[in-house]
């Protein structure tokens, strides 16, 4: 799929890559390469595989509106994202694009180590630069506020549920659970339907159980770790980390309510919601796309609802940034093709437009209208949304009237080692009757501080 989140993090299995290599690279001391007349050649990579016709189609049908629209910047376009076997050979070969992808977690770091340019200056009269949720902004700023990349999509964590079952279980489909202990009390009447129904599910391998565990912790107000003086510490061994184990335990042990099937991933878990078989689970609007086309499901059949608790939420997206040796021309020429490509309510609107024409879904919190505005711009996007959907845009309305109000939380640093860690925990409780919640998490606790104490 083409979704933000499985470029981004692909559905957090990946092995997450290390960009302490970068090296600047590529770009010309005047900002032209050579390009005619003194027009700025800008190389930039997002270019989507001929494999996604639809979405190569329409990335290189904006190339060429840009460049009708800006006669002075000749775009070339590069295949792909961040791939986590290539990347480091990349750019440490010196083969870095002026505009580069980015996740939310890599940007930190590249902050820090000055692999990107400072784009502060040339950001602040860029066109609905104030229109961008604040949260998102800020995941590319260092600590003084200073600007060295644009956000261009992200996902949050929901609770996607499937109102089919919710009836069947004389349950309101309208009204999802808000919290923990509203999920529980649904997934035992789920479960009570029968026939190998689960009422709730989890994920408990390939580092996808330690993200779980995260966005499920965040939920209830915990964190995974905490800075002080520069240096990282595990801070998940609290009461909310407790609570997020011990609901799992209670669910898969005392109530019968999760299955005896466990270590499931994320297929797994699509599988058992399109044929019906799964009354809810933590996911990001993406999965409803995967269950319809792969998995049998319907759109009607599912809902998206805020976290329970919501007292924060995951978030992770995408981002750009701009090669460190980028002269001025070529800064100036970067943000105006992210500003227009991404972050451009009218091209928003028109990307609507060409994916109903396309017979995609539109009318879910993702792609093609990715939820990155505030204010009075998110409010049309919505309203745009809303008018041409092909998809049950209701069933996701708790989840969008939320949103605005739920404190988003970026993933931990080093995340998919931190992850990794927890996978353990996750697993023991759905699999072990006597598992010990306090020494699984002191013994993740120590291994992530381990991984904390090499940085």
């Amino acid at each position: 799929m083409s979704s933000t989140r499985s470029r981004s993090l692909a559905l957090a299995g990946a092995t997450a890559v290390s960009l302490t290599a970068l090296t600047a690279c590529g770009t010309s001391t005047d900002g032209t390469d050579g390009a005619p007349g003194g027009t700025v050649r800008l190389s930039v990579n997002g270019q989507p595989p001929t494999t996604q016709a639809f979405e190569r189609e329409l990335f290189d049908k904006h190339v060429k509106q840009f460049e009708k629209a800006n006669p002075g910047i000749d775009i070339v376009p590069h295949e792909g994202f961040m791939d986590p076997k290539t990347f480091n050979a990349k750019l440490a070969g010196g083969r870095l694009e002026d505009v580069f992808y980015v996740y939310f977690t890599d940007a930190r770091g590249l902050i820090a180590k000055h692999q990107a340019a400072d784009l502060t200056d040339h950001v602040k009269d860029m066109p609905h630069r104030g229109d961008v949720q604040d949260a998102l902004m800020k995941v590319f700023q260092d600590g003084q506020g200073r600007q060295y990349g644009l956000p261009t999509a992200n996902y949050s964590m929901g609770l996607l549920y499937n109102r089919a079952l919710f009836t069947k279980a004389g349950l309101d489909p309208d009204k999802p659970p808000r919290t923990w202990a509203d999920v529980r009390a649904a997934a035992k009447r789920i479960a009570a339907l029968g026939g190998n129904t689960a009422g709730y599910a989890d994920f408990s391998k390939n580092n996808q159980g330690g993200w779980h565990f995260t966005a499920e912790l965040y939920s209830r107000g915990g964190r995974m770790a905490t800075e002080q003086g520069g240096r990282w510490k595990a801070a998940f061994n609290s009461a909310q980390g407790k609570a997020t184990l011990q609901d799992l335990y209670d669910m898969r042990w005392k109530d019968d309510s999760m299955g005896s099937k466990q270590l499931l991933q994320a297929e797994d878990v699509q599988r058992m919601m399109g044929s019906g078989k799964l009354g809810m689970y933590v996911s990001a609007a993406d999965n409803i796309t995967v269950i319809a086309k792969q998995f049998g499901g319907r759109y009607q059949d599912y809902g998206l609802a805020p976290v329970p608790d919501a007292k924060a939420t995951l978030i992770g997206g995408e981002g750009y940034m701009i090669n460190p040796k980028a002269p001025p021309e070529k800064i100036k020429a970067g943000i105006k093709w992210l500003q227009w490509k991404y972050l451009d309510p009218d091209l928003v609107e028109q990307n609507i437009r060409d994916n109903l024409a396309a017979k995609l879904p539109v009318g879910l919190p993702m792609p093609p209208t990715p939820d990155i505005w505030k204010g009075s711009v998110r409010d049309r996007v919505e309203q745009a949304k809303r008018t041409h959907a092909n998809v049950p845009v209701g069933n996701y309305q708790p989840f969008m009237e939320a949103a605005p109000h739920v404190t988003g939380v970026t993933e931990p640093p080093e995340a998919q080692q931190v992850y990794a860690a927890l996978d353990n925990a996750m697993q023991a409780v759905l699999t072990d009757k006597d598992a010990d919640i306090d020494a699984l998490l002191a013994t993740a606790e120590k291994k992530v501080n381990q991984i904390y104490s090499a940085l």
